[in-house]
């Protein structure tokens, strides 16, 4: 670290200057060697393009070489199904690449398996849209009937992420990134702090079980806290989170190394100690309970649009939810999908491997649902699981999303290697600890621009697909695009894996076979 460097390099230094003016002039050689080391070291530390070396002086630049003379087949990490079994390669250095504007083509063709199960393509036109006459900033407006306040969204957005997850300058960096390039922050459940405004980047204020930033002495929801809070301008839309991918019906963690005096000030909890969130919220305890609630939410925010998270699980309970809008006229303005792939700095193995629908899975479900019973105009689809490419984007919006979010491609912008130490509070590269000595290492007057750059360049490659497909627009776009292989000598269509409902078919009787069980276990007024 910075401080070791300093000592090491003031002693070695004298050490090596005494020896050689007292015993032998061969010791100037080392001195001049230890100068040369200790200016490498100052211009790392004053250097704010790369965290390692600004954190770890001359020792960092350790990895850069080694992500020099390695192979370039390890510069990709595996996506992987429930059983481990490789289904997708994606080269996380594209994502670094576009982030610095550097070059993301590749040489020599793909480095994918195509005629491995899981390998999934776009199928393209003879006859493709022209790039340069197709819109390059698509978005979303995100609001229905009861909303007063609808918000022009981008279909890329930042996924939930905490101040306490990440560090001061990762938040502030992310924020200034979505107001550069005109995309939206999602705060996380961990409520809005200085850093999530000092940008003054557009802002989806999330609130968890633990109602940080909205709470009572005695961790209850509070309205008046909600309404003090809710009105900065910042802040265009409410999501409130049922819970999330990486450990749904577990609630947040916040180790207590994370939990600093101000992070506790913020959510106004005990520093220094463990924070768990509750696994269900206590504001409500049933579907039509939810969204009631959501209507409140609304009008306390002056018409901000408001609308909810999960990871499906038991699909009946998400139809109740559904039934409740109809029976109600009511409808959150978005819901977003979460997916049991999701990552998180701190979550138990078993909830992050085997519990909760991969985000594929409840995308379609949910978008079936919402077809079925005749509300899907009411409510747009947010995706996020895994969203990292230009593709991601385009397979999510077939599948049925109006828009994604992105939380690692975001986090890996700013610089995350995936060094895994999330939940130790001793990331190196200051994107996910509280340790002043680390984020000091992430500059964010630099990061910013890498976060605006990754999206640009993620969402121009969406439109350059959608060109190679012969779709000029974004709602053109439907499960018959996307190609998977499931076996050696069968390729189907995401229609043929997730077969789309008739509109309303869910009301007028006409159920499918395969959702008759959870339909009619569904109730508005209970789980």
């Amino acid at each position: 670290m910075r401080k070791v460097f300093i000592i090491t390099a003031f002693v070695s230094l004298l050490v090596t200057g005494l020896l050689s003016y007292a015993v032998s002039w061969w010791w100037l050689i080392t001195f001049i060697i230890v100068v040369l080391l200790i200016i490498m070291g100052i211009y790392d530390m004053l250097q704010t393009r790369h965290s390692i070396m600004r954190n770890y002086p001359v020792v960092g630049r350790m990895r850069y070489w080694m992500e020099d003379i390695r192979p370039k087949m390890y510069q990709y990490f595996i996506e992987s199904d429930i059983d481990g079994r490789p289904v997708n390669r994606i080269d996380r250095s594209t994502i670094y690449q576009r982030a610095k504007r550097e070059m993301d083509t590749m040489p020599f063709g793909t480095q994918l398996n195509v005629y491995e199960e899981g390998y999934e393509w776009l199928s393209h036109s003879i006859a493709p849209k022209d790039f340069n006459s197709l819109n390059h900033d698509p978005r979303i407006l995100i609001g229905n009937k009861d909303c007063k306040q609808p918000y022009s969204s981008s279909i890329l957005n930042v996924s939930a992420m905490s101040f306490g997850s990440l560090s001061p300058n990762a938040i502030e960096a992310l924020n200034g990134g979505a107001k550069i390039g005109g995309f939206a922050h999602n705060t996380g459940e961990g409520g809005i702090s200085a850093y999530h405004l000092k940008q003054e980047g557009d802002l989806i204020w999330q609130i968890g079980t633990g109602y940080f930033g909205c709470r009572d002495e005695a961790g209850n929801f509070s309205a008046e806290v909600f309404k003090k809070n809710v009105n900065r301008p910042q802040i265009k839309m409410v999501e409130l989170k049922l819970s999330q991918g990486a450990k749904p019906g577990h609630g947040g963690i916040l180790p207590a190394k994370k939990n600093t005096l101000e992070i506790a000030t913020i959510r106004h909890v005990q520093p220094f100690t463990t924070v768990a969130s509750p696994p269900f919220h206590s504001a409500f305890s049933s579907p039509k309970g939810l969204i009631l609630f959501i209507q409140q939410l609304r009008e306390w925010s002056e018409g901000r649009p408001v609308g909810f998270k999960l990871c499906v699980g038991r699909k009946s309970e998400f139809a109740g939810i559904c039934k409740a809008m109809v029976e109600l006229d009511i409808y959150p303005d978005f819901i977003t999908i979460d997916g049991g792939e999701g990552g998180t700095g701190a979550a138990p193995q078993e909830f992050s491997n085997y519990v909760g629908a991969p985000m594929m899975d409840g995308l379609a479900f949910v978008h079936n649902m919402l077809i079925g019973f005749g509300i899907r105009q009411h409510i747009k689809v947010i995706a996020s699981g895994k969203i990292l490419s230009g593709f991601h984007i385009l397979r999510a919006l077939a599948l049925g999303a109006d828009g994604c979010n992105s939380a690692r491609a975001m986090m890996m912008a700013i610089g995350c290697i995936q060094a895994l130490l999330c939940n130790t509070n001793r990331c190196p590269t200051g994107v996910a600890t509280q340790n002043p000595q680390l984020t000091v290492g992430l500059v964010v007057k630099d990061k910013k621009y890498r976060v605006a750059n990754y999206h640009e360049e993620t969402v121009k490659s969406f439109v350059e697909l959608c060109s190679a497909a012969g779709v000029g627009e974004k709602e053109q776009l439907t499960r018959s695009h996307i190609y998977r292989r499931v076996f050696m000598n069968e390729v189907r269509t995401f229609e043929d894996i997730f077969p789309s409902l008739q509109p309303g078919c869910l009301l007028n009787g006409n159920i499918p076979e395969k959702y008759k069980q959870d339909i009619e276990a569904a109730s508005a007024d209970r789980w």
